[in-house]
């Protein structure tokens, strides 16, 4: 049973993550309008990912501490102004390469501290029964806004006038900020909204101990769980490979299928269709196998799919390729998402979910820039070939024994 609260979230969720779609392609064609200096475009770029390279752990210790719904609210407000000021710029023609850098950074820092807080909240709206099928919700519903809406929305805007697509990347802040305030309840960990059974959070009044420490305490929580420790390397393995095989996707559809623009948009579109089939039957599959055998079919799966892409003689088996790993990489997420809010107590779960996905943003990085390199070496499929085999090794990271099996269990520790 998802309850009262839980739509309001999955919209503001949903709406916020439209204006991410967006910005994604609207501000890189505004940094080439504005440079043709290379070095500057991929700073514009950098800027967003070094929010959470640097901040995700600190974003995770504040989601701890304050009350996850004021959280929300602010990170989308500050996001508003932030993108409201530059659409003024745009519309005024002012604005200036260094700008479009503060206003990535910014927004990035915003996008980390969003990340941060909604997860978080999942467990006290939903009861643990319902939450793989609330998290696939969040995140299908965030999959249409973001890649198959907002990303063309974004590009279609930007061609009419350089300032629309942020012009309604501020409206679109301002309402997921405002539903956040409809929310009612205690959304602070270990508050009167906290699910039953969450217990050693430290209250408001308490004397909190600095940020650091409780990072710390996080990591050193997180390394004691074998389970969790082991899935948090996994998925950045994952991570990794599917970074590298997307940063050089445009590549491989160019010169291994020889499509355009628009047949490159909708290999893209066809990673979201997969991720939206994920989104039904990931619930499922979790409820009848568990999170480890759907974490291991998923990575069987990738693997499989990235070598039919490597190996696929026509753009529709490429389609179908990714759109099968849309499928895998979406029950990854949810699987891992959905197994930490129930092994994970309320007052450390914002750490160590920012813990994960620094593990997968890092890991990204490096695979991106390691498939770049196989690529210009060895050809756009090279990166395939390798991503399939690395995959391959991801189950071994997920042994299970007697002594761990309430490891994987979801009803919680």
């Amino acid at each position: 049973m998802l309850l009262r609260g839980f739509p309001t979230l999955w919209a503001s969720v949903t709406i916020s993550s439209l204006g991410d779609g967006m910005r994604f392609v609207a501000l890189p064609l505004l940094a080439a309008e504005l440079t043709g200096d290379a070095r500057m475009i991929a700073l514009v770029a950098l800027a967003g990912q070094l929010s959470s390279l640097l901040l995700a752990l600190p974003a995770g210790a504040l989601a701890d501490r304050l009350d996850r719904r004021r959280m929300l609210f602010w990170a989308d407000a500050a996001r508003t102004l932030v993108v409201g000021a530059l659409a003024a710029a745009v519309a005024a023609h002012a604005a200036r390469i260094g700008w479009l850098v503060l206003a990535a950074l910014l927004l990035g820092t915003g996008g980390v501290l969003y990340s941060a807080g909604w997860s978080g909240m999942v467990p006290t709206l939903v009861p643990p029964a319902d939450r793989a099928r609330a998290n696939s919700r969040l995140q299908a519903g965030a999959l249409v806004t973001d890649t198959l809406v907002g990303t063309p929305l974004g590009a279609v805007l930007f061609g009419l006038a350089a300032a629309l697509p942020f012009a309604v990347d501020t409206l679109s802040f301002a309402c997921a900020a405002g539903l956040v305030l409809l929310l009612r309840g205690d959304f602070r960990p270990g508050g009167a909204g906290a699910s039953a059974g969450e217990v050693g959070a430290v209250g408001p009044r308490a004397e909190r101990p600095a940020l650091r420490r409780q990072v710390a305490e996080a990591l050193r929580w997180l390394r004691g769980r074998p389970v969790l420790f082991r899935l948090c390397l996994a998925r950045g393995l994952t991570g990794g490979v599917s970074s590298g095989l997307i940063a050089v996707l445009v590549l491989y559809a160019g010169r291994a299928q020889h499509l355009g623009p628009t047949g490159f948009a909708l290999l893209v579109a066809a990673f979201a269709v997969g991720g939206l089939l994920g989104s039904v039957l990931t619930p499922r599959l979790l409820q009848h196998w568990g999170v480890r055998p759907t974490l291991t079919a998923g990575a069987l799966g990738s693997a499989a799919c990235a070598l039919l892409l490597a190996l696929a003689p026509v753009p529709a088996v490429a389609a179908l390729a990714v759109a099968g790993y849309g499928v895998a990489e979406f029950a990854w997420y949810v699987g891992g998402l959905t197994l930490r809010q129930a092994q994970v107590p309320t007052h450390l779960l914002g750490r160590v979910t920012m813990a994960h996905q620094l593990v997968f943003d890092a890991s990204g990085a490096v695979g991106a820039a390691l498939a770049g390199l196989l690529a210009h070496a060895w050809g756009v499929r090279a990166p395939y070939f390798v991503g399939a085999a690395l995959l391959l090794a991801v189950p071994l990271l997920l042994p299970r024994s007697r002594r761990e099996a309430q490891g994987w269990a979801l009803a919680g520790p």
